[in-house]
């Protein structure tokens, strides 16, 4: 091999100057996504202040973050498939750009139709903003996918993936702090003006082409071939009780200190902080343990001994917290149940990726249309158990349901992985 095939062969494998643009590449999807997180979260900071201007209930002001989910979910496979099909700079440029828009305009909302006009509005945006955020994380997979070797898609995933502890650990702070003194339209054009940079900044910098050589995408998804390969079923259905498990932690936590445990308003806020503030360590510690353990086992049992180990120390820590009478004991075993659920997220979209190659935005798209579906189901089915048969039991079924989800990754495997796909970036 002379030295330009040898410089060739570093590139495909994301090696030297490639490699450094790969890293600048997933530090920016972290930027990027975790404005789109603070847009997200952004509203549910300044809805006490926007229902006591319009006198919105409860359910009329939930109406608004159903909206959201219900786009954001039902757009997961469509926006995979855009992924794997249109270039990340101008799509992610555009996106940030469309979030910047909504937010915005959802700052005007009330500005004229009244009460019900603005309800109205509202419901209208945060579909609009559903549909543009849908993209994020199978985009986002897509780029590690197309940017790093199969052995450092964990770590890429993990630091991308950072983004919702981030988001979620910022937006109560810093948007809270701006809607207390300014009032929550301020609040929301800061958001806008926040985003307004990360577009800029990820048209200069994203890498422009991929460091990886790619295929062209098939127009079907070989679902047989994803299954037979690698077991593309099983990660689907273990990703649907990660995320049963993990979004009743999401909606319920501070509620059941509050009314269960009996914890003081403030300390159970401080305490529902907690998991977030974990999982800006737990979601790229995970990664990266996945990505050891690649190194040391192979893909076969490297990908899944961590999401194992987690999931079933989650359980355990789930069961712990239903069971003991302590209250602190409960709030310490739910906060490291919590950060261990989330910080598989990064062995997730790593093994998609290598077991869909070509495809891996529209299968990361399906992934996590599933794991919505999980996370709409659990916080309303939980309590509505736990009213029949108690907290106690009905958080110890849950645990069992995270045991399944650790035992499916039997199922799994990514060592025949398949390479990154479609021409530049």
């Amino acid at each position: 091999m002379d030295s330009e095939q040898a410089i060739a062969a570093a590139k495909l494998a994301g090696g030297g100057e490639n490699r450094g643009e790969a890293w600048r590449g997933v530090a920016l999807l972290l930027g990027v996504a975790t404005v789109g997180y603070i847009g997200r979260v952004g509203l549910t900071v300044v809805a006490p202040q926007m229902m006591a201007e319009f006198h919105w209930s409860q359910a009329q002001m939930g109406e608004a973050f159903s909206a959201f989910l219900a786009t954001y979910t039902l757009m997961q496979a469509p926006s995979g498939w855009m992924a794997d099909r249109w270039p990340a700079r101008p799509l992610f440029s555009g996106l940030v750009l469309a979030w910047a828009i909504l937010a915005g305009a959802t700052a005007t909302v009330g500005w004229w139709g009244g009460a019900a006009g603005a309800l109205v509005a509202l419901l209208g945006l945060r579909a609009l903003f559903g549909i543009t955020a849908a993209p994020t994380y199978p985009l986002s997979a897509r780029c590690v996918a197309d940017w790093l070797p199969p052995e450092l898609q964990g770590r890429g995933n993990g630091l991308a993936m950072a983004s919702i502890g981030l988001g979620s650990a910022l937006a109560p702070p810093l948007v809270g702090e701006v809607a207390t003194h300014w009032g929550w339209r301020i609040a929301l054009a800061a958001i806008a003006v926040l985003m307004l940079p990360l577009a800029a900044l990820w048209w200069r910098w994203a890498p422009h082409r991929a460091s990886r050589k790619r295929e062209k995408p098939r127009v079907a998804a070989n679902w047989r071939e994803w299954n037979a390969r690698g077991g593309f079923g099983f990660l689907c259905a273990s990703y649907f009780l990660q995320s049963y498990l993990g979004y009743i932690f999401v909606f319920w936590f501070y509620l059941y200190l509050v009314q269960v445990r009996h914890f003081a308003l403030m300390r159970a806020a401080w305490i529902t902080t907690l998991p977030w503030l974990s999982s800006l360590a737990a979601i790229p510690l995970g990664g990266a343990l996945s990505d050891m353990a690649v190194r040391r086992w192979g893909a076969r049992w490297g990908r899944r001994i961590t999401p194992i180990a987690a999931m079933a120390g989650a359980s355990l820590c789930l069961w712990i917290g239903a069971r003991t009478n302590s209250g602190a004991i409960a709030a310490g075993a739910l906060t490291a149940a919590t950060a261990l659920v989330i910080g598989t997220e990064a062995s997730y979209w790593a093994t998609m990726s290598q077991i869909t190659g070509p495809q891996s935005g529209f299968a990361g798209g399906l992934m996590n249309f599933g794991g919505n579906l999980g996370g709409m189901i659990s916080p309303v089915l939980t309590p509505w158990l736990a009213s029949f048969i108690g907290w106690p039991v009905a958080l110890s079924l849950t645990a069992g349901l995270g045991l399944c989800g650790a035992a499916l990754w039997i199922g799994v495997d990514a060592s025949a992985a398949t390479a990154p796909t479609a021409p530049g970036i």
